[in-house]
């Protein structure tokens, strides 16, 4: 093949199919005979070619076409077809709204049956008895990596057995009509109010503490300044939170924290104007009011004179100062965290199917034990302590024993509290913040009422993990002042 014939055929294309003609081709004179059968050949061959390209063209440009609108259909089907969880503009995550990267950072409750990579993690056998007596240690715990973790979170929120529709009482001047217990921050609710309460139903209002108006942390006793109360209305999928009043503790950073976590994960602490007092002096908190990961919220006109009490607020209404996070991570001032907090909830929430999760009392099951420990150790006064164990004794309280499992205690070590923000849950810390602020201010002592009598009406229960477990990725650091907050 020699060039002129590779330029002819170049020529071909554009002279039929162009409708130009090219240098090389010959003009036909005005003298000329009639075209030889060769050339009326050479036309037509010429013709055929052009069609067959234009034919293979349009065929694959039609083909292109359906492949993209097929594909275009798949997607959007796929898209909207997905049920939808909650209003997409108002959670994010890395600035790129949920929807945009679904498939990465959650999945649909849906039942695997492809396992999961700790189902044959086992916990070794217990140090042999007899010798020095070993007092509480952590244990090992199976975790998926944080990455992974984070790719496991649920899109859709837990079912909320019966309630669907929880409100709070608000009262602006709240009466105290009974001669036991309440205070105007948490609006004085009644034995009936307190027994109608327990009467789960869809749509229920309840005394919730922040009584004395519709915004938590504004004009209502725990007052928060404008620019944190604003902070803390923002969406997030997951937040750890903790607290420091009356300066017992010593504020502890968290370890092993993912990237992802550093920049998804907000982590506040609540404080009183006293711990802020310290802090400024020891110089530890910056112009933007962080310590480290943990962002200050300083709280004022805290509503009791007892550190202990004030710190049941943030611990147990934490959905009603941030009514826009999903899911949340507490752990007592005088705690630090080493784990992620992916992990955490992957752990004792997503892998378990359950919306609230606390470690069981490393020794006491019983309430009534429990009881008398506190008792003996001073941690609160034993008429106050008497008086609130009689009167769950007249409602039926009993020992612990094997007869209620699969509950397996009634005494928890309410240091560490993971839950998922949904009624159901929400009501549950309530009522056990009501009863906080009817009897005394420890906690364990109210816990099994409030769960027992909810368990009782619904189909809904606590995951109680070892406290040895809780102790892996929370640990406590020594402090020179006792805490009161466990």
């Amino acid at each position: 093949m020699n060039g002129g014939s590779l330029g002819q055929r170049g020529s071909y294309g554009s002279l039929l199919c162009d409708g130009k003609s090219s240098n090389n081709a010959r003009k036909p004179s005005s003298k000329m005979l009639p075209v030889s059968s060769r050339e009326k050949e050479r036309v037509l061959l010429g013709i055929t070619r052009c069609l067959g390209r234009r034919r293979f063209a349009m065929l694959l440009l039609v083909s292109l076409a359906l492949l993209v609108f097929i594909w275009g259909s798949f997607t959007v089907t796929k898209e909207t077809t997905s049920p939808t969880v909650r209003p997409t503009g108002s959670i994010h995550f890395d600035n790129i709204a949920i929807v945009s990267h679904r498939s990465t950072v959650c999945h649909y409750r849906v039942n695997s049956t492809l396992g999961h990579p700790c189902d044959k993690f086992s916990l070794p056998p217990p140090p042999p008895s007899g010798g020095r007596r070993i007092g509480p240690r952590p244990c090992p715990v199976c975790y998926i990596s944080a990455e992974q973790a984070r790719a496991s979170m649920p899109c859709s929120s837990s079912a909320s057995p019966v309630l669907h529709n929880l409100t709070y009482v608000v009262d602006e001047n709240p009466v105290k009509t009974e001669s036991h217990g309440g205070s105007d921050f948490g609006g004085y609710p009644s034995l009936k109010q307190r027994t109608d309460s327990f009467d789960i139903r869809e749509s229920m209002t309840v005394h919730c503490g922040f009584v004395k108006g519709n915004r938590p942390g504004f004009q209502t006793g725990f007052d928060i300044d404008e620019a944190d109360l604003m902070k803390l209305e923002d969406s997030h999928e997951v937040i750890v939170a903790s607290a420091i009043f009356g300066n017992y503790d010593i504020i502890q950073q968290p370890q092993n924290i993912s990237e992802a976590a550093r920049k998804n994960v907000p982590f506040y602490m609540f404080i009183d104007k006293e711990t802020e007092m310290y802090l400024k002096n020891s110089s530890a908190l910056d112009s933007n009011m962080r310590i480290g990961l943990w962002r200050i919220i300083v709280v004022r006109n805290i509503p009791y004179t007892d550190a202990r009490r004030n710190g049941k607020v943030p611990k147990l209404l934490l959905h009603r100062l941030l009514p826009n996070v999903r899911y949340s991570i507490w752990i007592d001032g005088k705690l630090q965290l080493v784990v992620d907090p992916y992990q955490v909830l992957e752990r004792f929430l997503w892998q378990q199917n359950a919306s609230f999760a606390i470690s069981r009392h490393y020794r006491r099951f019983d309430v009534f034990e429990e009881a008398e420990a506190n008792k003996a150790a001073g941690k609160y006064g034993n008429s106050s302590i008497d008086y609130q164990i009689e009167f769950y004794k007249k409602e039926g309280l009993s020992p612990y024993s094997k007869a209620k499992l699969p509950i397996t205690s009634d005494v928890p070590e309410g240091c560490v509290i993971i839950r998922e923000h949904i009624p159901i849950t929400n009501l549950f810390t309530c009522l056990w913040f009501n009863e906080v602020d009817r009897f005394t201010a420890r906690d364990q002592l109210s816990f099994s009422t409030v769960r027992d009598k909810m368990m009782a009406k619904v189909d809904w229960s606590i995951n109680m993990f070892l406290d040895c477990e809780r102790r892996n990725f929370v640990i406590q650091v020594h402090v020179y002042v006792l805490s009161f907050y466990c």
